[in-house]
Order: C-alpha cells, then sequence, then structure tokens
C-alpha cells in the first residue's frame, strides 16, 4: 500500500516541452512519489504558443485552470477556459493553440506507464 503524500507548490519543478515551445510542465505526482496507478501534471502554454498535432500512447483526462485557449481533438477545435474538462482517448489526434494574451493552465491526469507521443507534423 502506498504511503500518504503532500508536495507544496514550491517544491514541483517545471521544463519546457522539447516539441512545444512555450509549453511547460510540472510532475504534481507520479510513480516516483509512490502514486501506483496515474500520474497528475499541470501544464502551462504561454501566449501565442501552439502544440502539434500529436498522439499519446495513453488516455489522458485534462482539467482547464486558468486562462482560454484552443484544442483540436480529432477533426473539431473547442475554445476551452478555466473549469472546463477533457476526455482525449489514447491514440487520438490532439493539439493545442493558446490565441490570447494570457497563459493557460491545465492538470493532466494519464495512467501510470508508456506515455510516448508521436509527432503528427
Amino acid at each position: 500500500m502506498p504511503s500518504p503524500l503532500l508536495r507544496r507548490a514550491e517544491d514541483v519543478d517545471y521544463e519546457p516541452v522539447d516539441a512545444a515551445p512555450g509549453l511547460e510542465r510540472g510532475v504534481l505526482v507520479d510513480e516516483s512519489h509512490g502514486a501506483p496507478n496515474f500520474a497528475l501534471r499541470r501544464f502551462t502554454l504561454a501566449p501565442g504558443a501552439e502544440v502539434p498535432k500529436h498522439t499519446n500512447a495513453l488516455e489522458h483526462e485534462q482539467y482547464v485552470l486558468d486562462g482560454g485557449y484552443v484544442v483540436g481533438i480529432g477533426d473539431e477545435e473547442h475554445v476551452v477556459s478555466a473549469g472546463d474538462s477533457m476526455l482525449i482517448p489514447a491514440g487520438t489526434v490532439h493539439w493545442y493553440r493558446n490565441e490570447s494574451d494570457r497563459p493557460g493552465s491545465f492538470l493532466c491526469a494519464v495512467p501510470n506507464g508508456d506515455d510516448s507521443i508521436a509527432l503528427l507534423e
């Protein structure tokens, strides 16, 4: 059985995501912290930043924390804002674009495992 864990915001390191300038990721909780089933990550998307079309090997559940941005899922684009949530099934083509002058941020939960990314562009 895993041990309980509390991580403070100041203890989370954020790093740029190579495939998308302006996108940063912080791992809040994952296997390395003792979480047996899921990883919880926080992403920030800078104004003007774009994440290219890609697929992931694992499903993603996302919750928009702040700001607003465009999310493409399959053949559709959606403007999302704080409080919106999404399910992006494994293998689904998706992308992000922040057309605003404010950063956007979201939580992303994924099952533990190989979350490999395949860029389509």
